[in-house]
């Protein structure tokens, strides 16, 4: 059955403590209530905090000014959602302020990222030293999922601390399409295109959800997955993609438009599903369905599935550069983020509908009732309904797959 729809009274009363009033957890490096974090705060007080976040989602616009209020009464700190149609461009800022000389008081204190974005900043020593695991709240977080440690691969040596879960999942409308029609695999989505020309289509990359729906289809294509996980072989390259291009060849003319145009964004995709345009669309989050009917943006017969072989699997995370001038304020940001309270508030569909990166197990009674009384909506599946996760590719196997498509697909072409 799905989760209860109405929290407890001991789970409500759970949203009303502070962090640092919680009941002491698993053993962590740095105690709320530690001379270390009380000197954090100290100097978190009255610092402002510029978070560099995509701004493309109402729903998580809306978390982060909820967020950010918290903060400032709490703590003290002004957040400022600097809103990115693309986090490309807080990498490339922070590039030219180290080309530039600006070491301290740079532009962005607290980025979102994941993947591609991480592996640039990182290895161009970028980013702030390790300091995930010194939040208090890291001891909720679940550490036997491995993007706790790594991200598309790389260590993370505390560089990012985790913010959500994600997994590709496909949602329908089934008004309109009977789910016996529903494609279990990539193979199953070429037939379901035929049968229905125009009705699928995906962002176009470097689009996140667009570049993530490659990486899918090449993970169900590829001979051997083991060559994803380590950097790109360009004299290699062609031929592990061979099969990519050949199922997207067959497959563009089919597409929405004939392949002509792409959809933008996810939320592009989300609105051609409402309007009936396409029968299929994608996210990287579960709840994204259930929370585009709570936001009245999708019909109520909208739902999930997803591929039994598995599909695509990550987890994002928030990161500090090296030349913030407000690092302190932006630990007590990110520690806020992994707070039970905040990750609660953030799996509600009704607010954001996005998996959290904790431990039920690790958490205080009050705040895992709270969890266990969340309804997660019509539209998202239970987690064993998910499947099982693929990992994703060594990083620059998105760039180099995306400059790719841009060649054969894209505008200009």
């Amino acid at each position: 059955m799905r989760r209860a729809m109405h929290l407890t009274l001991a789970a409500a009363l759970a949203l009303m403590l502070l962090p640092s009033a919680l009941p002491a957890g698993p053993a962590h490096a740095v105690e709320a209530t530690s001379p270390e974090w009380q000197a954090t705060l100290a100097a978190a007080k009255g610092q402002s905090v510029q978070f560099h976040a995509w701004g493309g989602s109402p729903n998580i616009n809306d978390y982060i000014t909820w967020a950010g209020g918290v903060v400032r009464d709490r703590y003290g700190i002004t957040l400022n959602h600097v809103k990115l149609e693309d986090t490309a461009t807080a990498v490339s800022a922070i590039v030219a302020e180290k080309a530039a000389g600006r070491l301290q008081g740079g532009s962005v204190d607290l980025v979102w990222i994941n993947g591609e974005n991480f592996a640039s900043l990182k290895e161009q020593g970028l980013l702030a030293d390790g300091f995930a695991t010194d939040l208090p709240n890291w001891r909720y977080v679940d550490t036997s999922n491995p993007g706790a440690t790594t991200d598309f691969t790389l260590p993370i040596e505390g560089q990012e601390s985790p913010w959500g879960r994600a997994k590709l999942v496909f949602f329908y409308d089934s008004a309109r399409t009977a789910e016996a029609d529903l494609p279990r695999s990539a193979a199953d989505l070429m037939t379901f295109a035929k049968a229905h020309p125009g009705r699928f289509s995906y962002p176009a990359p470097p689009d996140f959800v667009g570049s993530s729906f490659l990486k899918q289809v090449l993970l169900e294509q590829v001979a051997d997955r083991s060559l994803l996980e380590r950097p790109v072989d360009e004299a290699a390259f062609a031929s592990v993609t061979a099969p990519l291009w050949t199922y997207l060849d067959a497959l563009n003319p089919l597409l929405w438009r004939g392949g002509r145009d792409f959809p933008s964004n996810y939320p592009a995709m989300k609105q051609l599903l409402a309007d009936g345009e396409l029968d299929i669309i994608f996210a990287f989050n579960p709840g994204e369905a259930s929370a585009g009917i709570a936001a009245g943006e999708l019909p109520d017969t909208v739902r999930s599935f997803t591929f039994p072989g598995g599909t695509l699997g990550n987890t994002h995370y928030v990161a500090i550069p090296f030349n913030s001038g407000s690092q302190a304020a932006a630990k007590v940001v990110a520690d806020f983020l992994l707070s039970p309270e905040a990750q609660l508030r953030k799996e509600d569909p009704s607010h954001w509908g996005d998996p959290t990166v904790l431990d039920m197990a690790k958490l205080p009674q009050p705040e895992r009732a709270a969890f266990e009384g969340l309804d997660l909506g019509p539209a998202t599946l239970q987690a064993s309904e998910l499947g099982p996760v693929l990992s994703e590719p060594h990083p620059s196997w998105m760039t180099r797959l995306e400059a790719e498509w841009m060649k054969r697909y894209g505008t200009g072409r």
